[in-house]
């Protein structure tokens, strides 16, 4: 099982804000727990679908801040994308895809 801290990541981000592309990538937020199969389960899905997809994954412990917990606590897994909430409880990969595809047609060409 992959460990997560306050903030480990396979790239940078923070628990508060929300945060933005990341070198042009788009920046995906697992918020979990420790010991939340669903949290797992969700870690797994982006873990593989990083490597296709070339976004970067943060991965945040709720536990470590106390307002995050309390925001969170009832929903976990929550996903979000560039800040934005895309999912609690599990990832629909196909909504991933498309928001993805979104989010870097977005980070490409200024509106």
């Amino acid at each position: 099982m992959t460990g997560h801290g306050s903030g480990s990541s396979v790239g940078a981000g923070s628990a508060g804000g929300g945060a933005g592309s990341a070198g042009g990538r788009p920046v995906v937020e697992l918020y979990g727990r420790s010991g939340c199969c669903l949290c797992d389960d969700a870690r797994v899905t982006l873990e593989r679908l990083r490597g296709e997809l070339g976004f970067q994954l943060v991965d945040l412990d709720i536990t470590a801040d106390e307002s995050i917990h309390r925001a969170y606590f009832e929903r976990i897994p929550v996903v979000r994308l560039n800040g934005e909430e895309l999912f609690d409880f599990h990832v629909d990969e196909a909504v991933l895809r498309l928001a993805l595809a979104g989010a870097g047609d977005d980070l490409e060409s200024p509106r």
